[in-house]
């Protein structure tokens, strides 16, 4: 699959770079056409001797070599993809900021290819807010990143930051070669996230929703072709979707679905959104009182899956999603019918590797021709492959 693909890898300067030798090693294995460009401070963390073995091509660090000069140009004109693993914070400021002050910098910035990024850094990097803001803007640029992974990290933490292994981005490429424009010319509309429902100034109703499967299902939609809108509750994961309308409560939220959802052919309802809120929400804080027991008050928020499902064209594909912890067939399947929906997604909270702040999730997808698919517990990212494929299938049927 990769045979004779031109791939350029980057290298930055992490204690994760020991992963390239790994990658390139994989890539050759492959068939695939390697060549390495690496900034000084890796140097300190790989040898570029190792790069060049395994690559069998010179590997390039400088501009300006004795009396030679780095042609950064048409390095990144040769490229079918460049890869840059890993991606330190210092690099992803830099790219993100335009600047070019070392040779990978420089073969970035003139690349024509396609660029995906392996960030690695430690947990408290990854989740700043400057980080955050640097990975939307070079994913707003047309970059691919690809999600971190969750473990030891160098500090000696446990949490999100590792450089994702060299098998998964090995899968990537392969994802990105073999991708199809299955849904060009097509628009979709997804909902992530949860909703907060305010009690007072300081206090809300919500869920453990982090988002993170409807990001994934519209980074799918996209890979296929599709335009994509999201419309995002609160999430501290970044959107990749150039098209997001970020919301917070439930009306937000419905205001936001409701504008203009007959334009859209494929609608996905992933959202975790509030059924209730409070039916008077207080100014202020409430302060405690003297009383043992505080009685709140709630009223239904509107029903959007519902709403969508009433006013559905006939051409329009609608997907809910149901959330299950005791008779998930049944439920799911009253769900279905009740919503009018074309297809439901069906995940246990029994299921292990399933539910909600998790990177793994396990499903069962029913439509409403009759038809059951289940499937193995898998990343997000592949769950959503999962479930657009099946759309697809539904489509074409």
């Amino acid at each position: 699959m990769l045979s004779g693909k031109k791939i350029l890898i980057g290298v930055t300067g992490s204690i994760a770079a020991y992963k390239a030798i790994l990658l390139v090693r994989l890539l050759i294995k492959a068939n695939a056409e390697v060549r390495v460009v690496m900034t000084q401070a890796s140097k300190d963390f790989v040898s570029p001797l190792t790069l060049s073995t395994l690559s069998k091509n010179t590997v390039l660090t400088d501009l300006f070599e004795e009396n030679s000069w780095s042609n950064h140009v048409m390095l990144g004109r040769w490229a079918d993809v460049m890869v840059i693993a890993p991606l330190t914070c210092h690099t992803l400021a830099k790219m993100a900021n335009g600047f070019c002050d070392n040779l990978l910098l420089a073969v970035y910035l003139s690349a024509t290819c396609p660029v995906l990024v392996a960030p690695a850094m430690d947990e408290d990097m990854w989740h700043h807010s400057t980080t955050k803001e640097n990975l939307l803007k070079i994913e707003k640029a047309g970059n691919k990143i690809i999600t971190v992974g969750n473990g030891e990290l160098a500090s000696g933490l446990y949490g999100e930051g590792r450089m994702a292994e060299p098998e998964i981005i090995m899968q990537h490429l392969e994802n990105f070669f073999t991708s199809s424009s299955e849904l060009k010319g097509k628009r979709a509309l997804v909902t992530a996230g949860p909703t907060h429902e305010e009690i007072d100034s300081v206090r809300f109703i919500s869920n453990h929703s982090s988002g993170k499967m409807g990001i994934a299902i519209a980074m799918a939609l996209q890979e296929k072709g599709a335009e994509v809108r999201l419309v995002l509750g609160p999430s501290p994961n970044v959107s990749p979707i150039e098209d997001t309308i970020f919301v917070t409560s439930a009306e937000d939220m419905y205001k936001a679905t409701m504008q203009d959802i007959g334009s859209f052919d494929i609608i996905i309802m992933a959202a975790a959104v509030a059924d209730y809120k409070a039916a008077t929400p207080t100014n202020g804080k409430i302060k405690k009182g003297d009383e043992e027991f505080f009685e709140l008050k709630l009223a239904r928020t509107r029903d959007i899956l519902q709403a969508a499902g009433e006013i559905k064209g006939k051409d329009q594909i609608l997907v809910g999603f149901a959330l299950e912890t005791n008779n998930e067939k049944g439920n799911a399947l009253k769900k279905l019918r009740e919503k009018n929906l074309d297809m439901i997604v069906l995940n246990s909270l029994r299921d292990e590797g399933a539910g909600f702040g998790k990177d793994s999730n396990k499903i069962t997808i029913f439509d409403k021709r009759g038809n059951e698919f289940p499937f193995q517990t898998k990343s997000k990212k592949q769950v959503a492959n999962d479930i657009i494929t099946t759309i697809i299938q539904y489509q074409n049927a």
